[in-house]
């Protein structure tokens, strides 16, 4: 699962602190929609619905510091 995760995660580049926090909380939120103990209410098990999730609040926290945030993304591996 972590490996899975992981894996995944090598679609979302790193970059500057924002581009970083989306990494951050998609490993959390990717881990904790799969597996035995997985939260599905709170956390789907699609990795692109994570992703889209992870940068609304991403998104909302750059911009409360007034920061325009532009994920970067593989966007043939995640399809949002």
């Amino acid at each position: 699962m972590r490996k899975k995760v992981k894996d995944e995660l090598n679609g979302i580049y790193k970059g500057d602190i924002y581009q970083n926090m989306l990494r951050n909380y998609y490993f959390n939120a990717r881990m904790a929609s799969l597996g035995k103990k997985a939260d599905k209410e709170k956390y789907p098990d699609n990795k692109n619905e994570i992703l889209k999730m992870c940068i609304e609040i991403v998104t909302k926290w750059a911009k409360s510091e007034g920061i325009i945030f532009k994920p970067k993304f593989d966007k043939m591996f995640f399809r949002i």
